[in-house]
């Protein structure tokens, strides 16, 4: 990619964009924050990094939005964080105020964009994004399994002592206290987990996973979880822009798969250079798929409160 712009200089953001210069994958990083100075001041800083870690990757900031103008990517991070006791939810009507104000600009300063939302409540946004562009829903996307799926990675070698490189993981549903840890495709080098952890084990993992954001956001007390968020966002990127053709669990609008339409969820999907190139339907059980009705019914819910403050675009 040549341009990738981050709206929110944040510590979401921050990170990101030194993850992305780091990886060189694009050649300039534009970061966009309505706070005076903050945008500039982290993109200069993280260039003075460059000569550390070698990269050639070109970091600005601005304060206007039209600074996006020709972006063949843009990561939306901008909202209010969650607080200790606050759920994603909590957060959604101000956070897409803020949203739609950046789609308003996106749509004619990046018209050949792709969009990649981090903002929570993800499922919810990202639905809104779509909707709002109208755009198909390849271009429009979230972060969330990835993350999710991280973390129940690192929860599981935390608990084994065996190298985070050979487990993989796979977390679906709606990004909150509702999402489904799909332990039946969890392994660790091709060996599912049960060999390795009992029962009651591998639920607690489960459960930590459900909870990893509130965890960081408990311990923290005045910033949420944005190392792993970021890097998260990097792979996806990565995915995107060397077109790996990467089966990763996304936020996306499904067409019909599992049975469902009008909703973005977290599925795996396969990610290449135009995106989201397939909605990956995987065979569910019926605890499975109990819990994936649920986490829909929940992501339903907020969807209802779009309309309720008729902002999203049909």
């Amino acid at each position: 990619m040549r341009k990738i712009t981050i709206v929110g200089a944040g510590r979401v953001g921050e990170s990101t964009a030194h993850n992305l210069a780091k990886s060189e994958l694009c050649r300039e990083v534009m970061l966009i924050d309505v706070v005076d100075g903050m945008p500039q001041g982290t993109a200069l800083d993280i260039q003075e990094s460059a000569p550390q870690f070698g990269f050639d990757t070109k970091l600005h900031g601005d304060n206007d939005p039209e600074a996006m103008a020709d972006s063949d990517m843009v990561i939306i991070t901008a909202g209010l964080p969650r607080k200790p006791g606050m759920s994603r939810s909590d957060v959604l009507e101000t956070n897409l105020g803020i949203i739609n104000g950046v789609v308003d600009v996106l749509v004619t300063a990046a018209p050949d964009a792709m969009v990649l939302m981090v903002t929570n409540p993800v499922d919810v946004l990202t639905y809104a994004v779509w909707k709002r562009t109208g755009w198909e829903r390849s271009r429009v996307f979230g972060m969330a399994g990835v993350l999710d799926s991280s973390r129940m990675a690192s929860f599981i070698a935390m608990e084994t002592g065996f190298s985070v490189k050979d487990i993989t993981a796979m977390v679906m549903g709606g990004h909150g206290d509702t999402m489904v840890p799909m332990t039946r495709f969890t392994c660790i080098n091709g060996i599912h987990i049960k060999h390795f952890l009992p029962d009651e084990k591998i639920q607690e993992i489960v459960e930590r996973t459900r909870q990893g954001g509130a965890e960081i956001l408990a311990l923290k007390k005045n910033s949420s979880a944005y190392d792993a968020p970021a890097a998260a966002v990097a792979a996806m990127v990565g995915a995107i822009s060397h077109d790996r053709k990467r089966i990763l669990p996304c936020v996306a609008g499904l067409e019909g798969e599992y049975g469902e339409t009008d909703i973005c969820m977290g599925v795996p999907v396969v990610l290449g250079s135009n995106g989201v190139e397939r909605v990956i339907e995987l065979p569910l059980f019926e605890e499975e798929d109990k819990q994936f009705r649920d986490s829909i019914a929940t992501i339903r819910a907020d969807l209802q409160k779009l309309r309720q403050f008729d902002i999203a675009a049909s």
